[in-house]
């Protein structure tokens, strides 16, 4: 961006937090909420790209590219410092993410004013030795009364806000708030607190000349519309206003879960190709696209290595490298590797007979199937090492983004940036995991069964009216039963594995492979764990994957299932009646962490899984078949 120098100076240090949390929680748009301070994270228009590491994993950058279009380039880490410890007054102190005051309103602890960060009223204090200490305050308060020794007092952020379902975050509208409507008055404001809760009936927003006050329950729920402006378009992120907004803006507050969601796309690296260095080659291929000799890869694999930008490269000389660099010059070799299925080439190598054992990124080893479940499951893999990269491709606002392909049956998604991305913010993770593949005869034949059916056909029914209540086309959607038992037994096997594997329950993920569609025959579940910090990991999750530990956690986790503690009201849930995307399933059995859940804790019943108090014949692993 041309003017960035003009967002470079004045930089101060705020508080840190890991390189994943800005794409899962703190991401563009986002507010980052302190003990004294409350920050937006700014556009990545504003961040200093080449201070970004580049990812390369070539399969997500194509269904990213589908989603935003072809000029986006590259995907890259955020921005971090590398040293543990650094002087707080060097250069290196100042790398990190740009971030801005937001709200802009803030209110001083001891005398209740309100008033707007940069209306000279208020001060920094900065701490560069502990910046998450760094705050803003009052300077001489005198007290509510004004009748103290005039001493500086804490200013903490107004903790509510106005947003709007197309991606629109604004300062909450005090002075046309309190004043019922635009008004002439500019005096100062004032908030505080009545009665022994802190309910939005007691507290107040007052002005200090006209003496008009009213409490912030008239800002929520229906009188919120009454009583709120229009929405302005805001994008504090951007320091933009869209014309035209037509949505309602609603009350929020700092912190709330739903002033941003995350859109992200994920990918397993994984090998498509059976010579590694060919693969290699089309994954860093923007490195080599315009070189003409083996002098040029010589200089590129150096710099290469020395930024570990292409992992695996080093191995190769390049002269070998060379060589398939002419070869896809020449048009023998494709250039990139494009996909626009993500799963299904992850699949592919799953099951294949002799899968790839010797990957930079992938280490697999097939394993034995436990004795008394040979006739459910047809092959086990354990995937000693994989990698996961994410990448953040934008954003909503007060309504959580669904799963679906269509555009239109998603709420508008918030741009990252200004103008069109050339590059967006990704994250690499490395782990282990347990592929389960299951039998294809035995699952059409429980597919066929009337109780089967008519489950089917009860989570078909609150799949419609789950959609139908957010507008959304009913016929549309509905993953199938097929994926609700994979889904669900996924579920039950997490929670049992968490137990014993050494990680925790919220680090361990999964990914469901259950389409049909187009003669497509999947069925099978990657349970996985991925850290951001470690490159091996614990080795726990493969352990268990084992057919002796693998087959006592599935008698575990179906016993487990049989009866819930919420029973019976957990098993006799009927998803048509409430219009919700799971049956026999709640908290305290099947749910898993939102970390977790490829579908946030929806399309779920247990009864598909084993009998239960209200339905014992739709159970996949019944005594007929188990064993």
């Amino acid at each position: 961006m041309s003017s960035k120098d003009k967002f470079s100076s004045n930089i101060t240090p705020v508080g840190e937090v890991r390189p994943t949390q800005l794409l899962w929680t703190y991401g563009p748009g986002a507010l980052i909420d302190m003990p004294s301070l409350s920050v937006v994270t700014l556009g990545i228009d504003r961040w200093e790209k080449d201070r970004c590491p580049p990812i390369v994993e070539a399969r997500l950058l194509a269904a990213v590219q589908k989603v935003l279009g072809p000029q986006v380039e590259s995907m890259r880490m955020p921005p971090y410092v590398a040293a543990d410890k650094i002087d707080p007054w060097s250069a290196e102190a100042r790398v990190g993410v740009p971030v801005r005051p937001f709200p802009r309103w803030l209110r001083c602890v001891k005398c209740g004013m309100l008033a707007e960060y940069d209306s000279g009223l208020f001060k920094v204090k900065e701490n560069r030795f502990r910046p998450e200490n760094t705050r803003f305050v009052h300077e001489s308060c005198r007290g509510s009364q004004g009748d103290k020794t005039p001493r500086d007092a804490d200013a903490v952020p107004a903790r509510f806000l106005l947003a709007c379902r197309n991606g629109h975050l604004d300062d909450f509208p005090w002075r046309y708030y309190v004043h019922g409507g635009k008004a002439g008055c500019t005096a100062g404001l004032r908030f505080y607190e009545s009665g022994a809760s802190l309910q939005t009936e007691n507290l107040w927003i007052k002005c200090d000349g006209c003496g008009a006050k009213r409490n912030m329950a008239q800002a929520f729920g229906k009188s919120g519309k009454e009583n709120l402006p229009a929405c302005r378009g805001r994008h504090p992120h951007l320091d933009r206003y869209d014309t035209g907004c037509d949505e309602e803006p609603r009350g929020v507050l700092l912190g709330a879960t739903n002033s941003w969601f995350p859109i992200t796309l994920s990918a397993l690296a994984i090998p498509l190709t059976r010579d590694p260095i060919i693969q290699l080659v089309q994954d860093g291929w923007d490195n080599f696209v315009d070189v003409e000799s083996l002098i040029e890869v010589k200089a590129i694999m150096k710099v290469l290595v020395k930024n570990a930008i292409l992992p695996g490269i080093n191995e190769y000389s390049p002269e070998e490298v060379w060589t398939i660099v002419e070869a896809i010059q020449k048009g023998d070799i494709d250039k990139t590797v494009t996909q626009n299925d993500i799963k299904g080439p992850e699949w592919d190598v799953f099951i294949d007979p002799n899968p790839p054992n010797d990957w930079p990124h992938f280490l697999s080893e097939s394993a034995p199937v436990p004795v008394n479940y040979k006739k459910q499951i047809a092959n086990v893999l354990l995937l000693k090492r994989l990698r996961e990269v994410n990448a953040l491709i934008g954003f909503t606002r007060v309504e959580a983004p669904e799963e679906s392909n269509s555009p239109d049956e998603q709420p508008p998604m918030a741009a990252l940036c200004s103008d069109t991305p050339d590059w967006i913010p990704a994250s690499q993770v490395h782990g282990e995991g347990i592929f389960i593949r299951f039998d294809e005869s035995v699952l059409k034949t429980w597919e066929t069964k009337g109780a089967v059916k008519a489950l089917s056909a009860q989570l078909l029914e609150g799949h419609k009216g789950w959609r139908n209540s957010r507008k959304l086309d009913p016929n549309e959607g509905y993953p199938g039963i097929r994926y609700v038992l994979l889904h669900t037994l996924s579920h039950l096997l997490i929670r049992e594995l968490a137990l014993e594997c050494g990680y925790n329950a919220a680090s361990i993920r999964e990914r469901i492979y259950a389409d049909t569609s187009d003669g497509k025959s999947q069925a099978g579940i990657l349970i996985y764990t991925a850290a951001a910090d470690s490159d091996g990991t614990l080795g726990g999750l493969v352990e268990l994957g084992k057919p002796e530990n693998l087959g006592r956690l599935l008698d575990q986790a179906i016993n487990r299932a049989k009866i819930c503690s919420s029973d019976p009201l957990c098993s006799e849930h009927k998803p048509e009646k409430d219009r919700t995307l799971h049956a026999a399933a709640c908290h305290a059995c099947t749910f898993a962490a939102e970390t977790s859940c490829e579908r946030g804790n929806r399309y779920l019943d247990r009864a598909l899984v084993v009998a239960t108090l209200d339905n014992a014949d739709a159970a996949f692993f019944s005594d007929s078949t188990h064993g």
